[in-house]
């Protein structure tokens, strides 16, 4: 085992805070002392099915503390799923059902042991004794904590000045969240920024049950494709783990130069001083940007769809980017011809390359489209009858076949 102030290091890459980083450093003396692994502990609420590389900032952090010898519990949500954390919400969520939750929950299990060892993961779920606190259990736990101390928190202190309604089970999710690290006797909680005061409560609520307070990692949230936003999957910034390898290499290799050193630093295996020479290579301009994003996407697609995967979808991306060429899998879509000539639009629409001819003629106005080897800058543009290969974008293409 690593010495406690090397495992520090190795924890605080790319941390946005630690609460408190001298109680965490004594905690991992003690362990090393007892030769007794720490509970690290990091919740999910199973509000979607699928993963995108924004939430494994959170399961590569456990899979460091995993790899540093510690014990990770992997909490999953589904009774406080059912509730919806408010967190940076303008107004009340609406609960999943629990089926819904269950069966998010599954494919959740199945991702993240892409990230994470299954023989060395505890998975547990919070329903096992949320559910069966008595309704006198509650209301001690509720009386722990103040109205005021609650509207302490951003999100609901601009609902009660805004006067949005607040449902009174909102206020409750933080203490469920606090009362699983009291259950689970965590050591260490993991989770975002926009979790700051329920990894706090936590903490309160288990020196008030007598226990050592859990020290917190938090980590920064994830800015998508667009380099500006939060990576979200209603707004179309990120890149999801379980989507084709050529996508997941393609998109890699969109994002901003500065940015990529923030995806390394989060979601990249290499360690601490290989990333060191990385970034002091990039500075002196002896690596050029665009090699470390190659490696980087290729470290990417490798790790949720392996090395063979991988280097097809290196060699695809270099075909139709740096040679000009055609990916290998081109759909095929017959069009029934009713007409000499069919808009362009409507063909990209009917075919699946674009979900409507609004965004059609977005992107032809943008440049984005090419029909053969040509460029299409007329959104009423038409196509007469043939076949035809169509490009929107950087990486979707499909033939067009008469039927």
């Amino acid at each position: 085992m690593l010495t406690p102030e090397k495992q520090l290091e190795i924890i605080k890459r790319g941390t946005f805070e630690i609460i408190q980083e001298r109680e965490l450093l004594l905690k991992l003396v003690k362990s090393a002392k007892e030769n007794k692994p720490l509970k690290i502990k990091a919740g999910f609420d199973p509000t979607a099915p699928d993963i995108h590389i924004g939430h494994t900032v959170l399961i590569e952090k456990l899979r460091q503390f995993q790899e540093l010898g510690h014990e990770v519990i992997f909490l999953i949500g589904d009774f406080t799923g059912m509730i919806g954390d408010p967190t940076g919400k303008s107004e009340t969520r609406k609960p999943l059902t629990k089926d819904d939750v269950l069966k998010n929950a599954e494919t959740y299990k199945e991702q993240v042991f892409k990230i994470l060892d299954r023989e060395k993961t505890r998975i547990t779920f919070n329903s096992l004794w949320l559910e069966n606190l008595s309704a006198i259990e509650l209301i001690k736990l509720q009386a722990k904590q103040t109205v005021a101390r609650m509207l302490e928190r951003e999100d609901f202190k601009q609902r009660f000045h805004s006067q949005t309604p607040i449902g009174i089970h909102e206020f409750i999710y933080p203490l469920l969240q606090g009362y699983d690290s009291v259950v689970l006797h965590a050591d260490v909680e993991l989770g975002g920024m926009d979790q700051r005061f329920n990894l706090l409560m936590g903490r309160e609520l288990q020196k008030q049950y007598g226990q050592e307070p859990q020290a917190i990692v938090i980590m920064p949230l994830l800015e998508g494709l667009d380099g500006v936003k939060k990576m979200s999957k209603s707004l179309g910034n990120y890149i999801g783990i379980s989507e084709q390898p050529k996508d997941i290499y393609g998109k890699t290799l969109s994002i901003s130069d500065d940015l990529m050193i923030k995806y390394y630093e989060l979601l990249s295996h290499t360690g601490l001083d290989e990333l060191k020479l990385l970034k002091e290579g990039l500075h002196a301009g002896t690596i050029h940007p665009k090699k470390a994003k190659e490696d980087l996407a290729v470290e990417l697609v490798e790790r949720y769809w392996g090395k063979q995967a991988a280097r097809h979808a290196k060699e695809e991306f270099d075909k139709v980017f740096r040679d000009k060429g055609l990916p290998d899998d081109v759909p095929l879509f017959e069009i029934t011809w009713d007409e000499d000539e069919i808009w362009l639009p409507r063909i990209m629409k009917a075919s699946g390359l674009v979900p409507s001819t609004g965004e059609a003629i977005r992107l032809i106005k943008q440049g984005a489209v090419n029909v053969g080897n040509e460029k299409v800058d007329d959104p009423d543009a038409k196509l007469a009858k043939g076949d035809y290969i169509i490009k929107a974008g950087k990486r979707k293409f499909v033939r067009i076949k008469p039927r």
